[in-house]
């Protein structure tokens, strides 16, 4: 049996241009960096997690830090990940989206009526999802 798990810690998109993926960040999700320089840009979430963004390409080699060896890692590719906003703010998220020149590419009302999600996509062609969390709400 597997110890346990304390939740999700950080997810990690790889981008082609960090100056413009932060702007975009910053401006359409209201997120500020913790940490930022060429190669990497850290945005805390509301709930403790972080968003890391990497530059692509510039993580294929290990980082030996003072405590250890970070392995090398990178990514190619649209990914999908989803962000939590308030049940309630659809409307508001929606209406700030299209206020950014950000198009909604797809709407989801999920069965049941449990939760409804908002995709867009980010300037390397990410599928952001903004969700409420009743999309996975326990039954």
């Amino acid at each position: 049996m597997a110890p346990p798990l304390a939740g999700l810690l950080e997810t990690c998109l790889y981008v082609d241009d960090m100056e413009r993926s932060r702007d975009f960040y910053g401006r359409v999700l209201g997120l500020a960096p913790l940490f930022a320089e060429d190669r990497i840009s850290v945005f805390r979430m509301p709930d403790g997690t972080v968003l890391i963004l990497f530059a692509r390409g510039s993580t294929l080699e290990a980082v030996t830090t003072p405590g250890g060896e970070i392995p090398p890692h990178d990514g190619v590719g649209p990914i999908h990940f989803a962000l939590a906003i308030p049940e309630g703010s659809v409307d508001e998220w929606r209406a700030h989206l299209v206020a950014c020149g950000v198009g909604v590419e797809s709407e989801v009302t999920w069965s049941k009526g449990r939760g409804h999600s908002l995709y867009f996509r980010d300037p390397d062609g990410h599928a952001a999802e903004l969700a409420t969390r009743e999309l996975w709400a326990r039954t």
